[in-house]
Formats: structure tokens, sequence, C-alpha cells
């Protein structure tokens, strides 16, 4: 009968290793796992359409994330410093994603951005340093300051003809960086 996790419910629970969240559950709230340094998995239900900011927050074990078919947002820092994750799918439900909410995920190879998200929030991909590849949907329009700054293993990145603006620094240090692909603004 649980509807919603709320603010910091299991912050800093050191220890706890797994999660179940029920199909009841259609909120969590910010904070709400941050810091549980043991956890490695964890399945977000269908059922749930919000997440907080900081939520996933420091979650160092944490490998695997599936994210439910009905959230609408990759919050703020939600999962900054998550550094064993490897891999993400965002849903094409999800509509933005946050500033720094994969900051330093120095494990994460690879990112798929699902076909709904317009924004591409300030430092969201800063310093994901193993990061070899993105696909970025065709919906996005703003990709905002630093998003993939210091990505020193992205070697090449297709920009959809979606995009309209780039933030400053948004793929400064890339070091790797190859092939940019993009569609020109006017003809030759």
């Amino acid at each position: 009968s649980v509807t919603s996790i709320g603010r910091s419910a299991f912050y800093g629970c050191y220890k706890l290793t797994s999660v179940t969240i029920p199909d009841s559950v259609t909120t969590i709230r910010g904070y709400a796992f941050e810091d549980c340094w043991s956890l490695t998995s964890i399945v977000i239900p269908d059922s749930v359409t919000s997440i907080g900011e900081n939520t996933f927050d420091g979650c160092k074990a944490l490998t695997s994330i599936i994210i439910g078919n009905s959230v609408t947002s990759i919050s703020n820092w939600m999962f900054h410093e998550c550094t064993s994750l490897t891999s993400v799918t965002i849903p094409d439900s999800v509509t933005w994603i946050g500033t720094k909410a994969f900051y330093s995920c120095t494990s994460l190879t690879s990112v798929t951005i699902g076909n709904s998200v317009t924004s591409i929030g300030d430092y969201a991909f800063d310093g994901c340093v193993s990061l070899t590849s993105t696909t970025i949907g065709n919906s996005v329009t703003t990709i905002r300051y630093q998003a993939f700054y210091n990505c020193t293993s992205l070697t090449s990145i297709t920009i959809p003809d979606s995009v309209t603006s780039i933030g400053g620094h948004a793929f400064y240090g890339c070091s790797s960086l190859k092939e940019v692909y993009c569609k020109p603004t006017t003809p030759p």
C-alpha cells in the first residue's frame, strides 16, 4: 500500500544491498537512497512518475539501474558519483536530464537518451571518463554548459537536427573525440 518513499528515507544506510520498490509507489522523494554505499542494483517500476534530486547520490556500488517507463525526469544530482554504474538507458517518458545528474560516474561507458528528452542539463555527464558512446534522442533541443565536460574516452557523437543550442564547454576536455556528426544550418 506504500505510494511514496519520503525524503531521505534510507539516507546513509551504508549496509543496504538491495531494495524492492512495489508497484504501488508513484513518488520517490529527494535523497531517499543517498549514500547507500552497498546498494548494487535497483529496479524502478513503471508506476513511479517522479524521482527527486540526489536520490541515488553517492551509491558507489550501484552497477545496474532499470528506470521505469513512467519517470518524467532525471533530477539534479540523481546519480552523482555512482562510480560503479556502467550503462544506463533513459526511457522515452523522460523529458529532461537535470544538472549533474550523472556527474563523476567514472565507470559509465554507454548512455542511451530517450526520444522525449528535450534538455541535457549543466554538467550532466561531466567527469564520466569511461563514456565511449552516447545516443542522443531526436527531441533534444539544448545541450547545456559542460554537459559532457572531460568525457575523455568519448570518441564520436551524433548531434541530432533538433538541437538548437550547445552550451559553453559542452565537450571541453573530450580529448579522444574524433568525429562529431551534425546537420549544417546553412547550405554550402
